[in-house]
């Protein structure tokens, strides 16, 4: 599997802590992700790894610790920054205009436009195919609302806007919730390719399956604490398991 964690990370998130209301929601986290790796964010609700992931998205500010993007100290207070750093989040709600086809919804809010100033829709659709023939061969419907695509197809609209924008960090909210298994596979041959692009993914997941099929590595969370992390193809489904129910590591006594 992940050969990656050589030289420098991609990100780390280190010693982060963050509290609402005097309850540590994130208690001295520290977490890592290598380019063209993919680490699991596994934990019940409310173990912190959402909040965690949202110091990233700069949907949160943490209240001590620090963020390095290629080594270096980075500041992210809001998800204006968190862009400016090549981050991109795919929420589960994928965020998409639904009236709208595959190339506008590429294009929301950043349309491209013709000398004359008019929105140029075949650029747009031409660039669109272009980077669709990367991510998804598959995909054809470029002329139809996006209401109108599989959940695995919208997918593969909202991580193409990312990626045609520059994403070097990509989180992912739990991408194949809801999705069949043929909808599934097709996720995850997308998340092959975006690693081979030397793209670093942050996965929030329940799905343990999931993560074994899906993840490099995994970061196990309880009660806001990281557990630990861990090689996929060096652990079981049990041994996550018993990180996320009884917070240990596997090979360890509780």
């Amino acid at each position: 599997m992940s050969n990656a964690q050589k030289g420098t990370p991609l990100v780390e998130l280190r010693d982060i802590s963050i509290a609402f209301g005097g309850i540590k929601a994130v208690d001295h986290v520290t977490v890592d992700l290598f380019p063209g790796e993919v680490v699991g964010l596994l934990g019940h609700n409310g173990a912190g790894k959402s909040t965690l992931i949202k110091c990233l998205s700069g949907a949160y500010q943490a209240d001590s610790g620090d963020i390095f993007i290629n080594g270096e100290k980075a500041t992210i207070t809001n998800p204006r920054d968190a862009r400016s750093y090549n981050i991109e989040t795919i929420y589960q709600t994928l965020a998409l205009a639904d009236n709208l086809n595959a190339a506008s919804n590429l294009f929301l809010g950043r349309e491209l436009v013709t000398s004359a100033g008019f929105v140029d829709d075949a650029a747009m659709e031409a660039e669109t195919r272009k980077i669709m023939a990367r991510l998804n061969p598959n995909f054809r419907k470029f002329n139809v609302p996006v209401s109108a695509l599989s959940g695995g197809q919208r997918q593969s609209v909202a991580i193409a806007r990312a990626v045609y924008f520059n994403a070097k960090i990509l989180i992912m909210d739990e991408p194949t919730a809801a999705l069949g298994p043929h909808e599934t596979q097709m996720v995850a041959e997308l998340i092959q390719e975006l690693k081979a692009q030397g793209i670093g993914i942050f996965l929030i997941e329940h799905d343990i399956h999931a993560v074994m099929d899906l993840c490099d590595r995994a970061s196990v969370m309880k009660n806001g604490q990281l557990v630990g992390t861990v090689n996929v193809n060096e652990v079981t489904d049990e041994d996550i398991l018993g990180m996320i129910i009884l917070g240990k590591q596997p090979g360890k006594a509780a």
